[in-house]
């Protein structure tokens, strides 16, 4: 196959690419008869083919200017054939090896240089992907996409009611959504990421996969750092010294919604293809999500919300507040009121449990409160009713 990529290629040796274990490709390692290492891939199946056409692209429009601005290889293709599906591409074998996210060491080295690498693709010029054809996308259409994949994910009705508010609030955060697109890659991970040992310690000497070259989301490039906890402070460190932009204050948290919806993308996926497996898997995640979001374990996306109490913390708060006299204060609490048909919202002294998405489904219901009904009526020295903060966040 790699003769018919490559007209007069001679292959003195073959082996196997152990950096290349998707299963979406079958690949090998060959070495040439004037000793260079080369890489043959064939797509196994119709979803790599399209990866593989929009990857070819990109790489064509890598442009020796383009390339010199990154501090890293990006692959060469040397020649390439039709085949069924995709075709047969053969390109310049990068050396390197892969750090799994959980492994990669805070400090100098790794992670420095994975985030000095990160921006400087967010450095390229946007004109050399537009021109090209690929997406250019504004931050109302980044948002947009995230709140399609929310509601898609939703219709499906296995996706956790708490989750979908907890995704719904940061996607509908206007001051998450203020930012500069950029060039981003699209589809990084640890996988994407050749490090190699040199004098200064081990770098980032090439970066494979290029098939979601695009303008977008800076945050879509810095999601995969939710699996890399002990660096990703580092990596983010590194990546704002690095860039030539200011970073927006909010690219962490639209990091972890992007990591977060993940889950939802895996959940379509095994839908789109009917793999019982898949969706079993992401209905497992989505549901360990929910533990960790309802035990407090994982991070808020919404900068500016309050933790919501559970109904024994306000209870108890209100116990300990000092109390006052109706002439200098009223306070008024107020809820809003739902129609339980299918399910029953739970709450316990651990933390409040998500509505339903019967409820939450009607994004455009304006909730019917008494306090609207007596705002133009009320003493205008009354104390207004604002939701209480939970006295054990640190914000």
């Amino acid at each position: 196959m790699a003769t018919a990529a490559v007209p007069g290629l001679e292959v003195r040796a073959s082996g196997t690419l152990a950096l290349d274990g998707s299963g979406d490709f079958d690949s090998a390692l060959l070495r040439t008869g004037t000793d260079e290492d080369v890489v043959v891939r064939v797509p196994s199946n119709e979803r790599a083919a399209g990866e593989q056409a929009i990857e070819l692209i990109a790489l064509q429009a890598m442009t020796a200017g383009i390339r010199s601005r990154l501090p890293f290889e990006v692959p060469t293709v040397i020649g390439q054939a039709p085949a069924s599906p995709g075709r047969i591409v053969v390109s310049k074998f990068l050396p390197g090896f892969h750090v799994p996210a959980a492994y990669i060491p805070p400090g100098d080295g790794v992670a420095t240089s994975i985030g000095g690498a990160i921006a400087a693709i967010h450095t390229l010029p946007a004109s050399f992907v537009t021109e090209i054809g690929l997406p250019a996308l504004t931050a109302a259409q980044c948002r947009n996409e995230a709140l399609n994949v929310i509601e898609r994910a939703a219709s499906t009705r296995r996706l956790p009611a708490a989750i979908r508010q907890r995704w719904s609030d940061a996607a509908n955060d206007d001051s998450l959504w203020q930012f500069q697109p950029v060039v981003i890659n699209g589809t990084l991970s640890t996988e994407s990421f050749l490090i190699t040992d040199h004098e200064v310690g081990p770098v980032v000497s090439g970066l494979v996969g290029w098939s979601g070259l695009r303008v977008s989301d800076p945050a879509r490039d810095l999601h995969w750092l939710s699996a890399a906890p002990e660096a990703a402070d580092d990596v983010f460190a590194s990546y704002r010294i690095s860039c030539t932009r200011t970073p927006d204050r909010f690219i962490r948290q639209r990091a972890l919604l992007h990591a977060e919806l993940e889950l939802a993308r895996w959940l379509l996926h095994g839908l789109d293809t009917r793999n019982q497996e898949v969706i079993e898997d992401a209905v497992g995640l989505l549901d360990g999500l929910v533990d960790s979001v309802l035990g407090n374990l994982s991070e808020p996306i919404n900068p500016e919300a309050d933790p919501v109490l559970a109904v024994g913390d306000v209870e108890t708060l209100l116990k300990s507040t000092p109390k006052t006299t109706p002439s200098t204060a009223q306070i008024g609490m107020e809820t809003d009121t739902y129609d339980f048909d299918e399910e029953t919202a739970v709450s316990n002294e651990t933390g409040p449990i998500g509505l339903p998405e019967d409820v939450l489904g009607d994004d455009t219901a304006e909730p019917a409160t008494n306090a609207e009904a007596t705002s133009e009526t009320s003493d205008p020295d009354q104390e207004e009713t604002r939701e209480i903060p939970s006295g054990g966040s640190d914000r």
